[in-house]
């Protein structure tokens, strides 16, 4: 019981090591879309990309690891820690419970930060298309076609030059 039991504890730990890696991503990503440094932001995006696997692995890792933990204490492998820990013994139900709860909070974390992220993403492409209508006025409204889809605009048939003065 004891060597899935550790191995389940490792796997919390890794997780809660991920979790706090996407954590410090998206906050780099917060202060590059406030400092305005656009140049930086793709690099980041990727690397977020790549820590979202990572963190679904630990995530796998640590779900196979409590269903091992689950079988061994003759639980249904999809039993979770809420009926798990009780059945531990108890000097590894402190350790655990603990864990649980620091990733269920990291992952809250998380999840409010990619919010707040995609908020201020959102809001910095809208004020962009704002710049760009400005520069580059549609010659008809923004209209929805049949299959409801947004119709492209056309753009001005004169050349731009043309079109200032």
């Amino acid at each position: 019981m004891t060597d899935p039991l550790q191995r389940l504890i490792e796997a919390l730990r890794e997780e809660l090591q991920q979790y706090g890696e996407m954590l410090a991503l998206l906050d780099q990503q917060q202060a590059q879309v406030c400092a305005r440094v656009a140049d930086e932001l793709l690099g980041t995006a990727t690397r977020l990309q790549e820590q979202g696997a990572v963190m679904q692995g630990a995530r796998r890792q640590r779900e196979d690891c409590r269903a091992a933990v689950a079988r061994a204490l003759g639980l249904d492998a999809d039993a979770p820690f809420m009926e798990l820990i009780p059945r531990l013994p108890a000097s590894f139900r402190p350790l655990l419970q603990a864990l649980v709860d620091e990733n269920n909070d990291l992952l809250r974390r998380v999840q409010q930060r990619a919010r707040q992220n995609h908020f201020l993403l959102s809001r910095s492409v809208e004020l962009m298309q704002g710049v760009i209508g400005s520069l580059l006025p549609q010659t008809r409204p923004l209209t929805y076609g049949h299959a409801g889809t947004l119709a492209p605009a056309t753009l001005p048939a004169r050349a731009l030059c043309d079109s200032v003065g």
